[in-house]
């Protein structure tokens, strides 16, 4: 299978930048510190809850706090890591993002960690856009395609890692820190990074810089606040009359977006996300297919971690140790997945769907048929199953989205992508986190838990019915 789009370089002051196996490892080790926090707080909340006596609201805040900030923040930093090079914005980032991690360990109140927390989460904004652009800008063929397939193979991992590290730690309990542990244990690793990322990640950036667009990034702010927060809060607010305006202002916010974003365009200005950016296949489409995706990912991983401490009785280690062999294979089975896309093209994606599907399946099937006694055992074939079936999917999206966005908008490009993820993902726990407690009053738990990883493999069913739409081959 050849590459089907030509790749032009971006070429920096020191010439035309190469991105090495030191430097992908480099950006690969920070790429994963922002999805491992997504979730590793979660199974810490309860202590965190009990050491600052916060309630449930509070605690809320401080997983949707860092969701918010870095959703509607990641197209800002692409935009900025173009304009002002990716490499200084990628270090600034991750030096701030070492610093937030020590302020959310170090605080001493509840709603220090909320504040901290977001803080952290824009810090995450301006450092990962950077990842994807500069694989994009610095790298070509099939070394782009490897070091694709390895950030969608670190991506996929972290976030079921992120369950498994915070239950670890938080029960370790690491010289008396407990909980604060799965925010210190950034701080070590941001400080070797930066001193790698200072040695092997090259500066890259737009040939034609472009300035900010101020009213598209306010709208485009006001819609994803407008949409995520009320569902993120909602449910522990108890629904107040706030959250129902929030989401009918959502639409014409949006509206109103896109017609300030085409209107510049129209008039020669640089819009926040170019409209013309839509005009690419392979982007719009492989766009479409991150929603459902990581909707059902992020929902089952919040309603699975809920299931197995509250219903099964087990405890943090034991209940992320549960999904380890989905991260293990995922991780391996990713390897193999630019290979795979060579021989057979996306429909690899389709063929990674119904192994997904078969997985869930098998899991809803397990807790029908062994609950309460649900742990490691039970959940091994169906973790097998759909741990494979990602890998055969997240990774090739990935590639699929930016596969014709030019190195002078991979910026802008990598933060339409991570936006639209990191969306789904608030969505997915917002969503089936719901659905599942809201039925665990009248049907129980595990009638709850069926009820949800059945409706999570409508997500898989749906994606693999939109990667039928995908363009067999990938630039």
């Amino acid at each position: 299978m050849t590459e089907t789009i030509a790749t032009r370089t971006v070429r920096s002051p020191a010439g035309t930048p190469s991105l090495g196996g030191l430097g992908l490892f480099t950006v690969l080790l920070a790429a994963a510190l922002p999805l491992i926090d997504f979730f590793i707080v979660n199974v810490a909340l309860p202590t965190i809850g009990n050491d600052l006596h916060a309630s449930e609201s509070v605690l809320e805040l401080v997983v949707a706090g860092y969701g918010l900030a870095y959703a509607v923040l990641l197209v800002l930093g692409g935009r900025l890591g173009d304009l002002f090079g990716r490499r200084r914005f990628f270090l600034g980032g991750m030096a701030a993002f070492g610093l937030t991690s020590l302020a959310c360990g170090l605080a001493p109140t509840a709603w220090t960690l909320v504040a901290a927390r977001v803080a952290q989460g824009a810090s995450a904004a301006a450092m990962l856009p950077q990842i994807l652009a500069t694989i994009q800008a610095a790298t070509a063929g099939q070394r782009r395609a490897k070091a694709m397939g390895l950030y969608g193979a670190t991506a996929g991992l972290s976030m079921v890692a992120g369950q498994i590290l915070g239950g670890v730690l938080v029960a370790a309990d690491i010289a008396g820190t407990g909980w604060r542990s799965v925010f210190l244990v950034n701080v070590p690793v941001v400080v070797v990074g930066l001193v790698l990322a200072a040695r092997a990640v090259p500066e890259t950036r737009s040939q034609h810089p472009e300035p900010v667009d101020g009213p598209g990034t306010v709208l485009l702010t006001a819609s994803l606040l407008a949409l995520l927060a009320p569902l993120t809060e909602g449910r522990s607010a108890g629904w107040p009359l706030w959250t129902w305006l929030s989401l009918a202002a959502f639409p014409f916010l949006t509206a109103a977006f896109y017609a300030v974003e085409r209107r510049a365009d129209r008039q020669g200005r640089t819009p926040l996300v170019p409209p013309s950016l839509f005009a690419l296949t392979s982007l719009r489409r492989g766009l479409v297919m991150i929603l459902p995706f990581s909707i059902g990912f992020s929902g089952f991983m919040f309603v699975i971690a809920v299931a197995l401490q509250r219903g099964a009785g087990l405890g943090p280690v034991q209940a992320g140790l549960a999904l380890a062999p989905m991260a293990v294979v995922f991780f391996f089975v990713s390897l193999a997945g630019p290979r795979l896309v060579a021989r057979y093209g996306t429909r690899v994606v389709t063929a990674g769907a119904l192994l997904q599907g078969l997985g869930i399946g098998l899991m809803a099937l397990a807790a029908w048929r062994s609950w309460p006694d649900l742990g490691l055992v039970e959940l091994l074939p169906g973790a097998v199953f759909a741990g494979g079936g990602q890998a055969l999917q997240l990774p090739i999206i990935y590639r699929v989205v930016l596969s014709e966005v030019e190195p002078v908008r991979a910026g802008v490009g990598s933060g339409v992508m991570m936006t639209t993820q990191q969306s789904a993902l608030a969505l997915g726990v917002a969503a089936l986190g719901t659905l599942f407690l809201s039925l665990v009053p009248g049907t129980g738990m595990r009638d709850a838990l069926v009820i949800t990883l059945l409706t999570q493999l409508g997500c898989i069913v749906l994606t693999g019915l939109l990667s039928l739409r995908l363009p067999r081959t990938i630039g």
